[in-house]
């Protein structure tokens, strides 16, 4: 076997140029088969079929170097993605040489090669495209929080991997692998590495308690966009880490870090928020959200030196983008691990007021990356009665009783959030003024800094509103809105602002308003 050892990347090389001939031609006989090149892999494309190709890679966290690892990989990679695309998958091929020297496909000869044969897609139907496109939706983050949650759900439980232990080997790993591409001086490196060791004797406790709670299992590992297709609608995960046990058997929230990084890279800040919502929403994780940051960080350093390693394989104009979106996801490590300080906001406001629209708005930029944590009194009622959000609960879910029962469940569940290191927003119509002193109650028995707003509507725009919004975790009606206007909401203590404004203005007034 030929191989070549490219120095400072730690990688020796087959350049598979048989094999490479033989599947293009087994894909496009009348041509050559269109490829997509990763630093791992290459991706042959047919007309309804997708052959993997494992590349004859050595990197200090892969080892493709020999056939039968490239085979091991390929059957692992078939059953581990089958838990969440089994319909994507289809079996492992071997790439086998006959007596006079020949390659051929399933023959009985030498293993030369080993791939994964799949079914193809659409990728105008990968997230990545659909986030270039500016085609991804707070519905799409909806659907892929219920589908991640479920599937760390059913994943199996590890608890002799991950943990403070399993984290000090990722950094000590990105460290190694950041240094070898020379992206960065080493100074620079030194710093970064050290930062992460600090958050890391800092997260050493909660780390270890969440592997004894079975927070750590065999996740995906590889959680992007690109690795995220719509099936029939539906995000579907697929291409999960294979080659490494120890690198896919993680924190469940390790493994969502690696989403929310990647929407946080890409401006998408708002999904980012929401995912993170919706996956909380689904899954008890509150206790865990400090972590978030440090996790993002770590994972944004994997892309860092993932991403840089690209660059000598790449032609000139290609290798200077590369150069730069490695800088980037250095750059994001570097700011993820900056301290930021907690606090509380709540919205109140009448039915129709905007408060929900400027919550959203608001919650991605409260707090640490990826935001704070939104907590709607809709979605809570609709978690009390055992409902998905959409559906509408009938009236007697609306008594005094059940309504005070709602509150006390948001206010008990800000200050989880807000003791495990991490900001609130509140959202709920807070026309009592002994429910907005509990939320400013809340804060202070955290010792986090409170702002109070109330958006003033007139009723008119306020029916307008409740008319036009389509179906979602609030069942108010243009009757029960009109019926609010009689609500006797007391002094109103917070501040007023005007609910005609544009949520982008309020969130302006907003934010300079906290920031004083």
């Amino acid at each position: 076997m030929t191989r070549r050892r490219i120095t400072g990347e730690h990688m020796i090389v087959d350049p598979q140029t048989d094999t490479i001939a033989l599947l293009s031609k087994g894909l496009a006989p009348q041509g050559q088969a269109q490829t997509i090149a990763t630093h791992a892999s290459l991706i042959f494309l047919g007309t309804d079929r997708v052959w993997k190709l494992k590349r004859a890679v050595l990197f200090p966290y892969l080892d493709y170097s020999t056939p039968q690892r490239r085979l091991a990989a390929c059957e692992s990679e078939l059953s581990l993605n089958r838990r969440t695309a089994p319909e994507l998958y289809l079996g492992v091929r071997h790439v086998t040489r006959n007596a006079d020297g020949n390659l051929t496909l399933d023959g009985e000869g030498e293993l030369v090669d080993a791939f994964v044969e799949m079914r193809r897609f659409d990728e105008k139907d990968l997230l990545d495209r659909m986030a270039q496109d500016g085609r991804l939706t707070c519905g799409h983050m909806d659907a892929l929080a219920r589908r991640i949650a479920t599937f760390h759900a059913s994943a199996e439980v590890f608890n002799n991997r991950g943990g403070a232990a399993g984290i000090a080997r990722v950094i000590a790993m990105n460290d190694e692998a950041l240094r070898a591409t020379g992206l960065v001086a080493d100074k620079m490196a030194s710093e970064l590495a050290a930062a992460m060791r600090v958050r890391l004797d800092a997260f050493q406790t909660l780390l270890d308690a969440r592997r004894a709670a079975g927070k750590v299992r065999r996740c995906h590992g590889d959680m992007i966009l690109r690795n995220i297709y719509l099936a029939e609608g539906q995000p579907t995960l697929f291409d999960c880490i294979e080659f490494d046990e120890k690198i896919a058997t993680i924190d469940v929230l390790y493994d969502l870090a690696f989403l929310l990084m990647d929407l946080w890279h890409r401006d998408r800040r708002d999904l980012a928020n929401v995912l993170m919502n919706r996956y909380l929403d689904e899954a008890e994780e509150t206790e865990g959200l400090g972590l978030l940051p440090f996790f993002m960080a770590i994972r944004a350093t994997i892309r860092a030196h993932v991403t840089a390693a690209q660059i000598d394989r790449s032609h000139a104009d290609g290798a200077d983008a590369l150069r730069d979106e490695a800088l980037r996801y250095f750059e994001l490590a570097r700011f993820l691990l900056a301290p930021s300080s907690v606090s509380l906001v709540a919205v109140g406001g009448l039915s129709g007021s905007g408060k929900s629209t400027l919550a959203a708005r608001l919650a991605p930029g409260i707090g640490a990356p990826p935001g704070a944590r939104h907590l709607n009194s809709d979605r809570i009622r609709k978690r009390l009665y055992g409902v998905r959000p959409e559906q509408t609960l009938p009236q007697d879910a609306y008594q005094p009783t059940v309504s005070a029962r709602v509150y006390a469940l948001m206010h008990e569940e800000a200050a989880r959030v807000l003791a495990s290191g991490w900001s609130v927003i509140l959202d709920a119509v807070y026309d009592r003024a002994d429910e907005r002193a509990k939320a400013a109650h809340v804060a202070a028995g955290a010792q986090a800094q409170f702002h109070g707003y109330w958006l003033q509507a007139a009723t008119d725009l306020r029916l307008a509103r409740v008319s036009a919004r389509p179906k979602g975790p609030s069942d108010a009606t243009p009757e029960i809105a009109r019926k609010q206007e009689n609500a006797a909401c007391g002094d109103m203590e917070w501040t007023r602002l005007d609910a005609a404004r544009s949520t982008e203005e309020l969130s302006e007034v907003i934010r300079l308003d906290a920031s004083t």
